[in-house]
């Protein structure tokens, strides 16, 4: 609770001292959602329409994957250049810088050149990076917004919970717009693009983030040697200045935080080469690893990504009551074995679905905690920069995870031994790589630095 001294001088240095309301919260955790929902139609789209795609430019199947690649690795750096920008100028703009580059990424896309096709591809698909970096804009700045109310993690869940929502979007409208003949796959980008320009006018009518703006207004006092200060106004509003005239991602490798970072963005990147494995690639996995139909594979994967909507809601409840590490942590160990069995298990239809649906409930259902998680275990100095950092391993994990089933498959292996070695271990080694990661299960506990030595620093 903040003091009335602390909002008059907050006041005068820029921070909006009202009381963060219902109504204010709801309007955020709306717009925050259809963003999501909108940058993972885009960021997924591509994909989905890749074969047809390939069709029309004339790339071979091996082409058309090597550019993807690419287009992963130009996502990893304008995922990561989102933190900086968050911490920077501010959380309400970079929710709408966002949202503009999902539009602009399927826009963009619908007029595809032929000529150049692969090389314009490559640069215009690395702005869905900015989509993709969408969720942890919203991690950073709910996180703030909720901060310590009662069931901030199953409110949350319900805003991540637009990435199913937005696959299986992008995956209808295919359906029904597409595979139905009424536009071609350039169509279905500028059908993207028009609702993320809606959202991005509604996103300007948030409210910053109070937090950033106390960390925005000592930042201020810093720079006019008012250091003393600077440190107590911040601890007014609970925020930790140590470290603070570094660059946002050395701070997050200085000895505080350190071992937190490390492990959590190793615990990222080895769950998403699972995702690859398990997810991206399932129907492969399904289909030449355990026999099952091509056309069952499919349905498996629309009923799976309904389940793992309640997943979502599932894990934020779950976090809020037992501590968010221990939640992921316990998720991604039930997927890794869940997988297992479904790969050396008993090969019928009844058995591969139920094993792949509690798969994907237990690898998807815990990012409604991660994501808060990573907003929550971060100081506010750099909640955004952490929270992108960690965000931007996925893409990594993603290149990995179809590497190293390339790898171990051209090596002669088996698709289901392929599979364990690939996305069943990784899985199984990103839940335990979270007990490594601080046990943060308040906001105030990211501040890392006690009253007292920040004192003594100063002193």
């Amino acid at each position: 609770m903040e003091s009335s001294g602390n909002q008059g001088r907050g006041g005068t240095l820029g921070v909006d001292t009202r009381p963060i309301t219902n109504k204010t919260l709801v309007y955020s955790s709306i717009v925050c959602f259809l963003a999501w929902v909108f940058s993972v139609y885009d960021y997924t789209l591509f994909g989905t329409l890749l074969p047809p795609i390939a069709e029309d430019l004339g790339w071979s199947t091996s082409y058309a994957t090597f550019i993807v690649t690419l287009i992963n690795v130009g996502i990893f750096f304008v995922a990561l250049s989102v933190g900086p920008l968050l911490d920077r100028f501010g959380r309400k703009p970079s929710l709408v810088i966002t949202t503009v580059g999902a539009a602009l990424s399927s826009g963009l896309t619908a007029l595809a050149p032929g000529a150049f096709a692969a090389a314009y591809m490559t640069v215009v698909r690395t702005f869905s990076g900015l989509g993709y970096a969408e969720q942890a804009v919203n991690a950073t700045y709910l996180n703030e917004m909720y901060g310590n109310r009662r069931n901030r993690g199953f409110i949350y869940s319900l805003v991540q919970g637009g990435w199913p929502i937005g696959v299986l979007l992008g995956a209808a409208l295919t359906a029904v717009l597409f595979s139905s003949g009424l536009i071609g796959w350039r169509g279905m980008f500028i059908v993207a693009t028009f609702p993320a320009i809606v959202i991005s006018i509604l996103a300007l009518k948030l409210r910053e983030s109070p937090k950033w703006q106390a960390m925005r207004a000592a930042r201020t006092l810093e720079t006019q040697g008012r250091r003393e200060e600077a440190v107590e106004f911040a601890r007014e509003y609970d925020i930790d200045l140590s470290h603070s005239e570094e660059s946002t991602f050395k701070q997050l490798f200085e000895p505080d935080i350190r071992r937190h970072t490390i492990f959590i963005s190793l615990a990222m990147f080895m769950n998403w080469i699972g995702i690859q494995v398990f997810a991206v690639l399932g129907t492969t996995i399904i289909t030449e690893g355990k026999g099952v139909a091509f056309t069952n594979a499919v349905l498996v994967l629309i009923v799976s990504n309904a389940a793992s909507y309640i997943g979502y809601l599932c894990h934020g409840f779950v976090g809020d009551r037992i501590g968010r590490r221990l939640t992921i942590a316990g998720g991604w160990l039930i997927s890794g074995v869940a997988y297992t069995l479904m790969l050396f298990g008993p090969d019928s239809q009844a058995f591969v679905f139920t094993m792949y649906t509690v798969g994907l409930f237990f690898i998807i259902g815990p990012y409604a905690a991660l994501l808060f998680f990573m907003g929550e275990s971060f100081p506010t100095r750099v909640r955004g920069t952490g929270a992108s950092l960690v965000n931007a391993m996925g893409p990594l994990g993603a290149i990995a995870g179809s590497g190293l089933l390339s790898l171990f498959t051209g090596a002669g292996l088996g698709v289901v031994t392929a599979a364990f070695l690939s996305g069943g271990l990784a899985t199984i080694a990103s839940g335990f790589l979270m007990f490594g990661t601080r046990d943060v299960k308040d906001p105030h506990q990211a501040e890392v630095v006690s009253q007292d030595s920040t004192a003594a620093r100063v002193r």
